[in-house]
């Protein structure tokens, strides 16, 4: 019995350990701090604790049970957990399905906008404009609307950081609408359909985004009444966990509101 208690003990500090070296690269890294990798390093560091104390706090929930109002507050607290891993796994199933929902040719291109340095674009914006041009490659029919607007501590729009990536890249300036007034993935994809609209463009849509952002984005896009596909850029692995943890959290949100 101690053996089985000291490997487990063991699976969770490793557990926890990892996880929290993969939170806190981002902040080490770029100096970014959000929800995702917050609510990662809270969990993580109670993981490291669970797994140092585990006999203490055993001890302690053993003798807390044995009150009515132990159990009643430990019982809540479990289910709490249960229904939490419950939501993260069904989100995460949405968001494996929208990732895979394949575009049709010649779709309308649709790259949301994301984070800028100067006129460079951030790793993850790169990441979906390099998804964007394969598309735009293949599908020679296609236009690109670009949409985002420009931040309080950006020196240009998203929109046109993204058309001068993609021009440089061999996209012909005629193949690309700007967008530059939208603030958050509802109004990239609602201004946007204004330009369809207004452009006679093909109202099938192919929404360019990282791929655990494809399952909000297509919700949206479904409320806009649009035909869509997925065309996910490739998240790199050291920021993943932090915005796909972000992510749970703004699916929350939207599933709420």
């Amino acid at each position: 019995m101690k053996k089985l208690v000291i490997i487990i003990r063991c699976l969770l500090f490793s557990l926890g350990a990892a996880g929290f070296s993969g939170f806190i690269l981002p902040f080490l890294k770029r100096r970014i701090l959000n929800i995702g990798n917050l609510a990662g390093l809270i969990v993580c560091t109670v993981i490291l604790l669970y797994s140092l104390f585990l006999p203490r706090i055993h001890k302690f929930f053993r003798l807390f049970w044995e009150k009515t109002t132990g159990k009643i507050i430990l019982s809540i607290f479990s289910i709490g957990i249960i229904a939490s891993i419950v939501l993260t796994v069904i989100m995460s199933v949405f968001m494996v399905k929208a990732a895979c929902t394949k575009p049709t040719e010649n779709a309308t291109v649709i790259v949301l906008g994301c984070k800028v340095y100067g006129d460079r674009p951030s790793i993850m914006l790169m990441e979906r404009l390099d998804a964007a041009i394969t598309y735009l490659n293949e599908n020679t029919e296609s236009v690109c609307i670009v949409s985002g607007g420009q931040g309080k501590d950006e020196t240009m729009s998203e929109a046109e950081c993204m058309y001068l990536y993609l021009t440089n890249h061999g996209i012909s300036s005629d193949r690309i609408y700007k967008e530059d007034k939208s603030t958050s993935t509802r109004q990239n994809l609602a201004f946007s359909y204004e330009i369809i609209k207004k452009n006679g463009l093909n109202d099938n849509i192919a929404i360019v985004t990282n791929e655990f952002h494809e399952y909000r984005a297509g919700k949206i896009a479904e409320d806009l009444g649009l035909e869509y596909g997925a065309v996910p850029g490739a998240t790199t692995l050291w920021l993943f966990p932090t915005y796909y943890t972000r992510e749970l959290f703004a699916i929350l949100y939207e599933w709420i509101v």
